[in-house]
């Protein structure tokens, strides 16, 4: 897991972001799987996702996305469901529920 270098915020400061997730634990020429495990109150560092994108939730909870501009997405993600999204703005997830959140993200290459 590396920090990468993107842009400058506003201040005029380069933002260095973090990965998608906390373990690449599948990776070819078309898809990288990231494992994610966030706990209660736990959230993600600041990062961008380059690729479309499909979250797999293997045990929900009750998620926020925050964006870097101060925009707040409320993510519930229950057990099982699967949600796609196109990449995007910068971001970080923050589980605001009272269970612990797994899942796999599949970046398509």
């Amino acid at each position: 897991m590396t920090e990468t270098p993107l842009d400058t915020h506003s201040s005029g400061q380069e933002l260095v972001l973090g990965p998608v997730g906390q373990e690449i634990v599948f990776e070819n020429d078309r898809v990288r799987v990231w494992h994610i495990r966030l706990e209660p109150g736990e959230q993600q560092p600041l990062h961008r996702h380059d690729h479309p994108y499909l979250v797999v939730a293997i045990q929900g909870a009750k998620n926020v996305v925050q964006t870097i501009d101060g925009t707040r997405i409320d993510a519930d993600e229950p057990t099982g469901g699967v949600v796609y999204r196109d990449p995007g703005a910068v971001h970080m997830l923050t589980n605001v529920g009272d269970t612990t959140y797994l899942a796999r993200l599949v970046e398509l290459k």
